[in-house]
Protein backbone atom coordinates (compact mmCIF):
# COMPACT_ATOMS: atom_id res chain seq x y z
CA UNK A 1 0.00 0.00 0.00
CA UNK A 2 3.01 2.41 0.29
CA UNK A 3 3.11 3.21 -3.22
CA UNK A 4 -1.12 3.98 -3.37
CA UNK A 5 -0.04 5.93 -0.15
CA UNK A 6 2.68 8.37 -2.01
CA UNK A 7 0.05 8.41 -4.75
CA UNK A 8 -2.61 10.26 -2.25
CA UNK A 9 -0.31 12.20 -0.42
CA UNK A 10 1.34 13.77 -4.16
CA UNK A 11 -2.38 14.64 -4.88
CA UNK A 12 -2.99 16.30 -1.73
CA UNK A 13 0.34 18.24 -2.39
CA UNK A 14 -0.75 19.26 -6.02
CA UNK A 15 -3.90 20.49 -4.69
CA UNK A 16 -1.91 22.35 -2.20
CA UNK A 17 0.33 23.93 -4.80
CA UNK A 18 -2.78 24.65 -7.16
CA UNK A 19 -4.95 26.41 -4.58
CA UNK A 20 -2.12 28.71 -3.79
CA UNK A 21 -1.54 29.17 -7.67
CA UNK A 22 -5.50 29.77 -8.78
CA UNK A 23 -5.51 32.60 -6.39
CA UNK A 24 -3.16 34.43 -9.15
CA UNK A 25 -5.06 33.37 -11.96
CA UNK A 26 -7.14 35.91 -13.78
CA UNK A 27 -10.29 35.69 -16.23
CA UNK A 28 -8.00 34.89 -19.19
CA UNK A 29 -4.91 33.50 -17.71
CA UNK A 30 -7.66 30.66 -16.22
CA UNK A 31 -9.15 30.04 -19.78
CA UNK A 32 -5.20 29.74 -20.88
CA UNK A 33 -4.78 26.46 -18.36
CA UNK A 34 -8.58 25.45 -19.10
CA UNK A 35 -7.44 24.93 -23.03
CA UNK A 36 -3.93 23.61 -22.10
CA UNK A 37 -5.45 21.05 -19.61
CA UNK A 38 -8.61 20.50 -22.30
CA UNK A 39 -6.03 19.30 -25.24
CA UNK A 40 -3.99 17.26 -23.20
CA UNK A 41 -6.75 15.68 -21.88
CA UNK A 42 -8.14 14.82 -25.09
CA UNK A 43 -4.20 13.77 -26.45
CA UNK A 44 -4.14 11.32 -23.41
CA UNK A 45 -7.71 9.70 -23.59
CA UNK A 46 -7.09 9.14 -27.77
CA UNK A 47 -3.94 7.53 -26.96
CA UNK A 48 -5.70 5.11 -24.21
CA UNK A 49 -9.19 4.46 -27.02
CA UNK A 50 -6.61 3.47 -29.57
CA UNK A 51 -5.36 0.48 -27.34
CA UNK A 52 -8.51 -1.11 -27.79
CA UNK A 53 -8.59 -4.63 -29.87
CA UNK A 54 -12.56 -5.06 -29.77
CA UNK A 55 -14.12 -1.58 -31.18
CA UNK A 56 -17.42 -3.63 -30.90
CA UNK A 57 -17.12 -3.96 -27.05
CA UNK A 58 -15.83 -0.03 -26.92
CA UNK A 59 -19.38 0.95 -28.30
CA UNK A 60 -21.32 -1.66 -26.31
CA UNK A 61 -19.87 -0.64 -23.20
CA UNK A 62 -20.14 3.10 -23.92
CA UNK A 63 -23.53 2.95 -25.16
CA UNK A 64 -25.44 0.39 -22.49
CA UNK A 65 -22.51 2.38 -19.97
CA UNK A 66 -24.13 5.37 -20.50
CA UNK A 67 -27.93 4.49 -20.08
CA UNK A 68 -27.48 2.70 -17.40
CA UNK A 69 -25.35 5.69 -15.55
CA UNK A 70 -28.21 8.05 -17.26
CA UNK A 71 -30.98 5.89 -15.43
CA UNK A 72 -28.81 6.08 -12.10
CA UNK A 73 -28.28 9.77 -12.47
CA UNK A 74 -24.56 9.40 -11.38
CA UNK A 75 -22.99 12.53 -12.21
CA UNK A 76 -26.54 14.17 -10.64
CA UNK A 77 -26.08 12.46 -7.38
CA UNK A 78 -21.84 13.29 -7.51
CA UNK A 79 -23.20 17.24 -8.06
CA UNK A 80 -25.62 16.80 -4.41
CA UNK A 81 -22.31 15.12 -2.76
CA UNK A 82 -20.47 17.98 -3.95
CA UNK A 83 -23.48 20.71 -2.15
CA UNK A 84 -22.91 18.20 0.81
CA UNK A 85 -19.00 18.30 0.97
CA UNK A 86 -18.75 22.16 0.58
CA UNK A 87 -21.47 22.60 3.14
CA UNK A 88 -19.33 20.90 5.85
CA UNK A 89 -16.11 22.96 4.91
CA UNK A 90 -14.97 25.77 6.98
CA UNK A 91 -13.84 27.34 3.80
CA UNK A 92 -14.34 26.98 -0.20
CA UNK A 93 -13.27 28.78 -2.76
CA UNK A 94 -15.39 27.81 -5.50
CA UNK A 95 -18.84 26.66 -6.60
CA UNK A 96 -20.33 23.55 -5.81
CA UNK A 97 -20.40 23.00 -9.97
CA UNK A 98 -16.62 23.37 -9.51
CA UNK A 99 -15.79 21.63 -6.91
CA UNK A 100 -17.99 18.25 -7.86
CA UNK A 101 -16.25 18.89 -11.96
CA UNK A 102 -12.82 18.98 -10.02
CA UNK A 103 -13.73 15.59 -8.19
CA UNK A 104 -15.14 13.83 -11.25
CA UNK A 105 -12.80 14.87 -13.63
CA UNK A 106 -9.68 14.30 -11.01
CA UNK A 107 -10.98 11.16 -10.55
CA UNK A 108 -11.57 9.30 -13.20
CA UNK A 109 -8.17 10.57 -14.56
CA UNK A 110 -6.35 9.07 -11.75
CA UNK A 111 -8.24 6.14 -11.91
CA UNK A 112 -9.21 4.86 -14.95
CA UNK A 113 -6.65 3.40 -17.27
CA UNK A 114 -3.91 0.58 -17.27
CA UNK A 115 -1.28 2.91 -15.46
CA UNK A 116 -3.20 2.14 -12.35
CA UNK A 117 -4.26 -1.51 -12.94
CA UNK A 118 -0.92 -3.00 -13.76
CA UNK A 119 0.88 -0.27 -11.11
CA UNK A 120 -1.71 -2.08 -8.35
CA UNK A 121 -1.01 -5.68 -9.98
CA UNK A 122 2.79 -5.44 -9.30
CA UNK A 123 2.73 -3.63 -6.04
CA UNK A 124 0.66 -6.27 -4.90
CA UNK A 125 1.81 -9.17 -5.82
CA UNK A 126 5.49 -8.41 -6.83
CA UNK A 127 6.18 -5.43 -4.40
CA UNK A 128 7.67 -3.58 -7.06
CA UNK A 129 6.39 0.33 -6.78
CA UNK A 130 8.23 2.00 -9.96
CA UNK A 131 4.66 2.51 -12.06
CA UNK A 132 2.61 3.89 -9.21
CA UNK A 133 5.56 6.23 -8.35
CA UNK A 134 5.63 7.46 -11.87
CA UNK A 135 2.45 7.55 -11.46
CA UNK A 136 2.52 9.88 -8.30
CA UNK A 137 4.51 12.13 -9.99
CA UNK A 138 1.84 12.42 -12.98
CA UNK A 139 -1.05 12.68 -10.72
CA UNK A 140 0.56 15.40 -8.47
CA UNK A 141 1.62 17.51 -11.63
CA UNK A 142 -1.89 17.04 -13.27
CA UNK A 143 -3.29 18.12 -9.84
CA UNK A 144 -1.76 21.10 -9.68
CA UNK A 145 -3.18 22.23 -13.00
CA UNK A 146 -6.82 20.93 -12.42
CA UNK A 147 -6.99 22.42 -8.83
CA UNK A 148 -5.68 26.02 -10.18
CA UNK A 149 -9.34 25.43 -12.70
CA UNK A 150 -11.22 24.11 -10.46
CA UNK A 151 -10.69 24.42 -6.91
CA UNK A 152 -10.57 21.85 -3.92
CA UNK A 153 -12.56 19.44 -5.47
CA UNK A 154 -9.85 18.01 -6.69
CA UNK A 155 -7.96 17.30 -3.75
CA UNK A 156 -11.26 15.05 -2.75
CA UNK A 157 -10.03 12.29 -5.71
CA UNK A 158 -7.35 11.35 -3.17
CA UNK A 159 -10.35 8.97 -2.01
CA UNK A 160 -11.48 6.85 -4.32
CA UNK A 161 -7.41 6.80 -5.12
CA UNK A 162 -6.80 5.08 -2.19
CA UNK A 163 -9.93 2.73 -2.10
CA UNK A 164 -9.85 2.06 -5.57
CA UNK A 165 -6.12 1.82 -6.09
CA UNK A 166 -5.29 0.35 -2.85
CA UNK A 167 -7.78 -2.15 -2.94
CA UNK A 168 -6.45 -3.74 -6.37
CA UNK A 169 -3.22 -4.27 -4.55
CA UNK A 170 -4.68 -5.70 -1.74
CA UNK A 171 -6.24 -8.32 -3.96
CA UNK A 172 -4.00 -8.35 -6.37
CA UNK A 173 -3.32 -12.33 -5.54
CA UNK A 174 -6.83 -12.96 -6.12
CA UNK A 175 -7.69 -10.91 -9.39
CA UNK A 176 -4.38 -11.40 -11.18
CA UNK A 177 -5.70 -14.36 -13.23
CA UNK A 178 -8.72 -11.88 -14.82
CA UNK A 179 -5.95 -9.47 -15.75
CA UNK A 180 -5.37 -10.11 -19.04
CA UNK A 181 -3.59 -8.15 -22.01
CA UNK A 182 -7.57 -8.69 -23.20
CA UNK A 183 -9.11 -7.38 -20.27
CA UNK A 184 -6.29 -4.19 -19.57
CA UNK A 185 -6.75 -3.24 -23.53
CA UNK A 186 -10.62 -3.20 -23.05
CA UNK A 187 -10.57 -1.20 -19.65
CA UNK A 188 -7.75 1.75 -21.71
CA UNK A 189 -10.14 1.75 -24.06
CA UNK A 190 -13.27 2.43 -22.46
CA UNK A 191 -11.35 4.85 -19.96
CA UNK A 192 -10.21 6.66 -23.17
CA UNK A 193 -13.41 7.29 -24.44
CA UNK A 194 -14.50 9.03 -20.86
CA UNK A 195 -11.39 10.74 -21.02
CA UNK A 196 -12.35 12.55 -24.10
CA UNK A 197 -15.43 13.37 -22.96
CA UNK A 198 -13.85 14.90 -20.00
CA UNK A 199 -11.22 17.18 -22.45
CA UNK A 200 -14.22 18.00 -24.76
CA UNK A 201 -15.74 19.78 -21.33
CA UNK A 202 -12.38 21.42 -20.94
CA UNK A 203 -12.70 23.21 -23.79
CA UNK A 204 -16.69 23.93 -23.99
CA UNK A 205 -16.99 22.41 -27.54
CA UNK A 206 -20.44 20.38 -25.69
CA UNK A 207 -21.25 19.76 -22.23
CA UNK A 208 -21.36 15.93 -21.60
CA UNK A 209 -22.15 14.01 -18.09
CA UNK A 210 -18.91 12.33 -18.05
CA UNK A 211 -20.09 10.23 -15.02
CA UNK A 212 -22.70 8.99 -16.53
CA UNK A 213 -20.43 7.05 -18.48
CA UNK A 214 -18.57 4.95 -15.65
CA UNK A 215 -20.90 2.17 -16.08
CA UNK A 216 -19.28 1.46 -19.17
CA UNK A 217 -15.98 0.06 -17.33
CA UNK A 218 -18.18 -2.47 -15.79
CA UNK A 219 -19.62 -3.90 -18.86
CA UNK A 220 -16.81 -3.67 -20.67
CA UNK A 221 -15.33 -6.26 -18.07
CA UNK A 222 -18.10 -8.21 -18.55
CA UNK A 223 -17.71 -8.35 -22.13
CA UNK A 224 -14.33 -9.32 -21.96
CA UNK A 225 -14.93 -12.09 -19.11
CA UNK A 226 -17.57 -13.44 -21.80
CA UNK A 227 -15.55 -12.77 -24.35
CA UNK A 228 -14.09 -16.66 -24.86
CA UNK A 229 -17.99 -17.62 -25.95
CA UNK A 230 -18.53 -14.64 -27.79
CA UNK A 231 -15.24 -13.44 -29.15
CA UNK A 232 -15.91 -15.70 -32.39
CA UNK A 233 -18.77 -14.08 -33.40
CA UNK A 234 -16.27 -10.74 -33.35
CA UNK A 235 -13.31 -11.46 -34.95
Amino acid sequence: MIATVVNVVAVILGTMVGLLAGKGLGGNFRSVVFTGIGVVTILLGVQMALETERILYLVISLVVGGLAGTALEIEDRIYRWGEMIKRRLPRHAGSDHSFAEGFLMATVLFCVGALAIIGAFQAGVEQRYSLLLTKSVMDGAMAVLLTAAYGLGVGFSAIPILLYQGGLTLAAGLLSPLVTPLMLSEISGAGGAIVVMIGLNLLELRKIKTADFLPALVVVVLLVVADPWIGRFIL
